[in-house]
């Protein structure tokens, strides 16, 4: 008995792989529902896929199927699906292998009912306005006076010609049509389409850009307005550069591109009454502020010409015009000398104050100082060419020793290098000489410094130097006693004298006396030990 239930026993079922058993189930599936319409609601839906297919779900409260839409499927739909949005797909059934699930290709979709209609404006309407595009401070103003309308609209509908009609009664101007479809399939691409080409019209170019844009539609029912609540047309009326009016059914209708719109118009009619205004009435309105401003003009000149007449009687003379000016002239005359004075003695006391500040000693310290430094650089100078001389005599007999000790045939080879070596030679016996002419250009520039503020110089000019017995200079007349030995230095030697009585100063209208030129002294002449003053 336990040998007829052993597993090894044989067995009548057929056996299949996994491939043909899928494959099985595929068929089946297929052929069972190759034609179903199914009600549920989008989920997980993010878009189509960068192949072109769109991925999702459709749910109700108790189960759940994979939905798929292909590429060329999707392009031809007549609504496009969004998330949570309820709809009857209609399609077929199949399984993905790869995975065991199964899923409905979707060839047509649909919302579920006009209930879900309004639902999915009220969903786009809440999200836009979330978005701003229903913002009342994103419209803009329509122009006064448009010279080029743009209308997009059907070309064939009564639409067109009531605008047109409107328009040449009012204000005839230029109108552009873009010709679209106002319904169907495919229509809101068109309307999208249509509003971006007026924008991407360039301003100047061969076809005139719009001033405003009228988008325009007859009444219908909300299947037949549903292009105008298509997201692309309301994001493309949304980011209109040119000013836009939505014309769309009558005035009950409304649609989502109404709020998108700069402005809305009740009906077609109404939209072309907006856009331009009547030409008549802006004639009149010209006319009368033509009368209005050549009656203003006439009165402004005859108030401008009475008060030119009354101003031209209170105008003062030429005389009492320049009379201040006169007098303040004359009294700046009047103080222009004693400022001078004022300003001289001002002048006088400050070279007083800079002149006290000069003193012989300050004068000898700077002598005595430059002189050290020129002795010092000069030194300096004289070692630093000494060693120079050297470093290169060295140099020079060192590669004369090394050439004599080579052979003939190196002697041959390093010929060029002796003219080399003679050539930097010169070139350094040249420099030297540049450098030794350089520093005794500098040693004679400061030894022409020393001698400019050698008070020797001053000497020569004709002045002295007093001095008295300690030899020590004196620069005032009040440091003298009568009778006392003093020693007087001009520019060639000294004198000895002995004062007298005290001397009234000359008066100031005495000219002074010019003092006789002193002989020029000798440049070997040893300088004294101190300076006297200067003046």
């Amino acid at each position: 008995m336990s040998g007829l239930f052993s597993d090894d026993s044989p067995t009548n079922l057929t056996e299949f792989s996994v491939s043909e058993l899928s494959g099985s189930i595929k068929r089946t599936i297929e052929t069972a529902f190759d034609h179903v319409r199914v009600r549920g609601e989008i989920s997980g839906y993010r878009g189509p896929h960068s192949s072109g297919h769109a991925y999702f779900s459709l749910k109700d409260d108790k189960a759940r199927i994979d939905a798929v839409i292909w590429k060329g499927s999707f392009s031809k739909l007549k609504y496009r699906p969004e998330e949570g949005m309820e709809v009857i797909a209609t399609g077929r059934v199949t399984t993905f292998p790869g995975s065991s699930k199964y899923q409905i290709v979707i060839d047509t979709l649909e919302p579920a009912g006009a209930g879900a209609l309004m639902a999915l404006i009220e969903e786009r309407k809440r999200r836009f306005t979330a978005e701003g595009l229903f913002d009342p401070a994103r419209k803009q103003l329509l122009p006064f006076m448009p010279r080029v309308i743009g209308v997009v609209t059907s070309p064939t509908g009564a639409v067109i010609r009531d605008i047109l009609h409107r328009i040449s009664d009012r204000f005839p101007v230029h109108v552009l049509v873009w010709p679209v479809k106002v319904q169907g399939e495919g229509s809101g691409d068109e309307v999208a389409n249509a509003i971006a080409g007026f924008n991407a019209m360039q301003p100047g170019g061969a076809i005139p850009r719009p001033d405003v844009l009228i988008v325009a539609r007859g009444g219908g029912s909300l299947e037949d307005l549903w292009s105008f609540n298509d997201e692309a047309v309301v994001r493309a009326a949304a980011a209109s550069t040119i000013p836009l009016i939505s014309a769309v059914g009558h005035e009950t209708d409304w649609t989502l591109i109404d709020y998108a719109a700069d402005v809305r118009a009740p009906t077609p009619t109404g939209a072309a009454e907006m856009a331009v205004p009547v030409k008549a009435d802006l004639e009149a309105q010209v006319a009368s502020l033509g009368a209005r401003l050549s009656g203003a003009s006439s009165r402004h000149m005859d108030r401008r010409r009475q008060d030119l007449r009354a101003l031209a009687r209170a105008l003062p003379s030429l005389d009492q015009l320049l009379a201040l000016p006169r007098r303040r002239f004359d009294e700046a005359a009047a103080n222009l000398g004693r400022c001078l004075e004022v300003n001289t003695m001002n002048r006088r006391r400050g070279f007083e104050r800079i002149a006290a500040r000069l003193s012989p000693e300050t004068l000898s310290r700077r002598l005595i100082e430059n002189r050290r430094r020129v002795a010092e650089r000069s030194g300096l100078a004289e070692r630093i060419v000494e060693r120079m001389v050297d470093r290169l005599r060295g140099r020079l007999g060192s590669a004369d020793a090394a050439l004599r000790s080579a052979p003939a045939r190196v002697l041959h080879q390093t010929g060029r290098a002796k003219d080399r070596l003679s050539g930097l030679m010169q070139r350094a016996d040249g420099a030297m000489t540049a450098q030794i002419r350089h520093r005794r250009t500098e040693l004679l520039g400061h030894d022409r410094v020393l001698q400019s503020l050698s008070y020797k110089n001053v000497l020569m000019r004709g002045y002295a130097v007093i001095r008295d017995t300690d030899d020590k200079p004196i620069s005032r007349a009040g440091a003298l006693v009568p009778h006392a030995q003093i020693a007087i230095e001009f520019a060639d030697g000294r004198v000895s004298a002995v004062t007298g009585e005290g001397a009234e100063p000359p008066p100031a209208s005495t000219p002074p006396v010019k003092p006789a030129p002193a002989a020029r002294a000798s440049k070997k002449a040893e300088p004294p030990p101190g300076q006297g003053s200067l003046f």
